[in-house]
């Protein structure tokens, strides 16, 4: 009966129905034979994967239901043509497989970038330190400075800044804030400018810098008294080291209406015509702090000390010791006093324990700088003894009376070695033996 129908229904079509409706209904058939394909296939694929997931034992599936399978390029998430993936070697933005090779471009013509020469040089630009900022900028390497006195170092710090035409503030800015440090601080600026002269300043910069110096100077007296007189020392030095021109002192013969100024000028042209003998301009500031030599420093100590027993002045012994910038080396002015006691004679031990216990009070010589000058005098007694007779009873007695003064402790004077010969009977000392 079916077959009759279908083969009635292709007569009715073949009779009645026009061209355009019979391709339609033959696109119809088509797709619906199409549509049972595709099921049958999908059941069988379906009952082979459950097969297959029995067979696996509890290995995972994607979203789709099917096993993952390994090195598979094709999409599993059911999406896209069906395509092998690209592996990342494709796509918009990406640099390709590795090892591939790119063929040179041409420049194009459009680019912004595009130079017609073509020796297109790329290079770090640095701005220009602002002038407002040049001081805040420039005070924290000279400060370092001072504390690590390497050149090098600021020479570094200086060819990484863009100072631009300012570049020869920044001596002016250091001699500024030496002027308000210690002499071992003007020191290491006089060495700071020698070495910068020619390798990051010019002469001409020099030259610049102290002429904003001098004009600057009635300014810097406020803060600083002594200022054209160490200005002075600075040109001088700064002429010697040739760091300054010659005829930098030339300029200005005739020309000067400050005071101050010339005062300078005329400090820096006497210590240059001084001969070489007289005064040194190497050490022109002395050199302070650890940068001394010990056997300058035991002199100067030696010095001051001697001059402290002949004037008694105790003030001016202290600032004399503050100059030396040697905090850590205060033992040895101990040492040098205690000695000084034991070789003279009359009234040198009361000053000096005088003068030690001033320095106590001020905190100028602390605990352990004290008891380690005691020490070494303590330690060398028996050498000391050969040249000194009685170097055992003088230690005894003025250490008994530096600790009444609350000089020295207990502790040091306890252990101030005494002379090891114990006195019999026969001595005339009624019968007893010193313990």
């Amino acid at each position: 009966n079916c077959r009759g129908d279908e083969a009635a229904l292709e007569a009715e079509v073949n009779g009645n129905w026009t061209p355009q409706e019979k391709a339609l209904h033959e696109a119809r058939l088509k797709a619906k034979a199409k549509r049972r394909v595709r099921k049958s296939s999908s059941r069988s694929e379906s009952l082979s994967e459950s097969l297959s997931g029995e067979l696996a034992d509890g290995d995972s599936y994607s979203s789709k239901g099917k096993v993952p399978v390994p090195n598979d390029r094709k999409s599993r998430t059911g999406k896209g043509r069906g395509l092998p993936k690209k592996g990342g070697a494709g796509g918009k933005g990406v640099w390709g497989a590795a090892g591939m090779v790119y063929e040179v471009e041409e420049p194009d013509a459009k680019d912004p970038n595009y130079d017609e020469v073509g020796d297109t040089v790329y290079a770090t630009v640095v701005p220009e330190v602002d002038e407002r900022e040049l001081e805040k900028t420039v005070n924290p390497i000279v400060r370092e400075y001072f504390e690590h006195g390497d050149t090098k170092e600021v020479q570094m710090l200086l060819k990484e800044l863009n100072l631009g035409h300012h570049k020869y503030e920044f001596s002016s800015l250091a001699v500024s804030l030496s002027l308000e440090g210690k002499a071992s601080h003007r020191e290491l600026t006089s060495r700071l400018l020698r070495d910068l002269v020619g390798k990051v300043l010019s002469d001409s910069d020099m030259a610049r810098a102290f002429d904003k110096i001098l004009k600057e100077l009635p300014d810097l007296m406020l803060d600083t008294p002594e200022a054209p007189q160490m200005l002075g020392q600075f040109i001088a030095r700064a002429i010697a080291d040739h760091a300054l021109p010659m005829a930098f002192l030339d300029r200005y013969k005739g020309k000067v209406d400050c005071d101050h100024a010339r005062a300078a000028l005329d400090r820096a042209a006497v210590l240059l015509s001084m001969k070489r003998e007289m005064v040194r301009l190497d050490n022109v500031w002395g050199v302070g702090g650890g940068l001394r030599p010990v056997k300058h420093l035991v002199k100067e100590m030696n010095f001051l000390l001697k001059e402290y027993l002949v004037s008694g002045e105790v003030k001016e012994a202290e600032r004399c010791l503050r100059d030396l910038e040697v905090p850590h080396f205060h033992h040895e002015l101990v040492y040098e006093a205690v000695v000084m006691v034991l070789e003279s004679k009359g009234d040198t031990a009361v000053k000096m324990c005088k003068l030690l216990q001033a320095f106590w009070k001020i905190g100028l010589i602390t605990v352990d700088q004290m008891n380690r000058g005691f020490q070494r005098v303590y330690d060398e007694l028996p050498e000391i003894n050969l040249d000194v007779p009685h170097a055992h009873s003088i230690m005894e007695s003025f250490t008994d009376l530096c600790y009444q003064e609350s000089v020295i402790t207990k502790q040091l004077r306890d252990s101030c070695p005494s002379r090891g010969r114990k006195r019999f009977v026969s001595e005339g000392d009624g019968g007893l033996i010193k313990n």
